[in-house]
């Protein structure tokens, strides 16, 4: 199982969420590191994958907006591919 960590407190910017995001998924050399690529390997998976959210408020302050399309691109990579999971976890301090 592949499982991928978004931790608001320590992803900083888009850059850090896309490194995260191929390193941790393991996505292809021609992973574009925008949110287009990211659904097309997410859709291509064929491994059990889960995205986990934590800190989603700091997520949102470090990203300023584009966690909201994220978060619609992990749901709609989870609609189309049935083995791509993934959740907001609420963690507090």
């Amino acid at each position: 199982m592949r499982i991928c960590i978004l931790d608001g407190r320590k992803i900083k910017d888009r850059d850090m969420l896309h490194d995260t995001l191929a390193l941790s998924l393991k996505l292809p050399d021609w992973y574009g590191r925008n949110l287009d690529a990211l659904l097309d390997c997410l859709t291509e998976l064929q491994e059990e994958t889960y995205v986990r959210m934590l800190w989603e408020e700091d997520l949102a302050i470090h990203l300023k907006g584009y966690e909201k399309a994220l978060k619609k691109v992990l749901q709609r990579a989870s609609e189309e591919n049935p083995k791509v999971r993934w959740a907001v976890e609420q963690k507090r301090a």
